[in-house]
């Protein structure tokens, strides 16, 4: 065989095999593009539908299967952040609900009383005191309300600085003292003599530690058992207030520290707070770099702990 013809062979093969090269590129083009079509569409959908789907690919082209897994991802971040949304605005209904609820009925009360007293023409001592009690809590509820807006907004500035947290505890305990007394409480305080520091702040400690007080004299009295315990380890101190009352059940327990949740399907309504208590402590909490968690087991024993850093000379 001639080189001549030789050479035109080879120049026929390499003309078939970058043809058959250029078919496969523009095929592989075409179903890349129609993939990305697909995509396209399937976004488009997601989005006018509002749907909780993802973007399904099936190919082995692993670049397509990068960018579906990173669209899933950004899907996924938008329903979270509509669900966050979503419940921050029921949030903020229910706490205006509540809060206007809260407020309308102790005021229907004093309104009641005074028209009574107007009637009679004349004071009345003991309706005086009731009208009285009826109008702080109305001003308690106010503040409380305004402390958590505050907190919440970022408007409240504590400032840290070095406290004996073990003087803090004796005294909280000592100003429920005789109301524990009184409604029989069994008290138990293991709090060490020596002082113990921590960072902090002496007011905000002083109000994380009377609404978990508050707490047990409210939600557990049937155990008729109150505890403070303090312990520490290399880096924390931590407050440990416990009573032996309902409890919380679990179902509950991850709920207790949001706005206005209240004990109503967990414990006794007659006794139901206002929900702002322990979202109050619980911010404060975290302002002074520390938290609140809760362990209960119904009818053997609740218990809500400060966790706070230590203090290093």
């Amino acid at each position: 065989m001639s080189d001549a013809v030789i050479i035109l062979f080879l120049s026929v093969g390499i003309a078939v095999l970058m043809g058959v090269v250029c078919y496969q590129q523009f095929v592989f083009r075409k179903g890349i593009q129609s993939k990305l079509k697909k995509i396209s569409r399937k976004l488009e959908e997601i989005q006018d539908t509002n749907s909780d789907e993802n973007v399904m690919v099936f190919t082995e082209n692993k670049v397509l299967m990068d960018l579906a897994g990173q669209i899933n991802r950004l899907l996924e971040n938008q329903r979270k952040i509509k669900a966050d949304n979503r419940r921050a605005q029921i949030s903020s209904k229910k706490m205006l609900s509540n809060i206007s609820h809260d407020i309308k009925t102790p005021m229907t009360v004093i309104l009641g009383y005074l028209e009574i007293m107007g009637q009679n023409g004349r004071g009345d001592y003991e309706m005086l005191l009731k009208v009285e009690q009826k109008a702080r809590r109305v001003m308690e509820l106010i503040n409380q309300f305004f402390t958590l807006a505050k907190l919440e907004a970022g408007d409240t500035e504590i400032e840290i600085t070095k406290i004996d947290v073990c003087e803090t505890c004796r005294e909280n305990v000592l100003d429920f003292y005789e109301l524990l007394s009184q409604k029989e409480f069994q008290v138990e305080i293991d709090i060490p003599p020596k002082e113990v520091f921590v960072y902090g702040n002496k007011e905000a400690l002083q109000r994380i530690l009377f609404n978990l007080i508050s707490n047990v004299v409210r939600y557990g009295f049937d155990g008729k058992y109150m505890g403070m315990f303090l312990r520490e380890d290399e880096k924390y101190i931590y407050i440990d207030v416990v009573d032996k009352g309902k409890g919380i059940d679990k179902a509950f327990a991850q709920s207790v520290f949001e706005r206005l949740f209240t004990m109503e399907d967990s414990r006794n309504r007659r006794i139901q707070g206002n929900g702002l208590g322990l979202t109050i402590a619980q911010n404060l909490a975290r302002q002074l770099g520390g938290e609140i968690s809760l362990d209960s087991e119904p009818n053997v024993k609740t218990t809500f702990t400060v966790k706070l850093r230590k203090f290093f000379c």
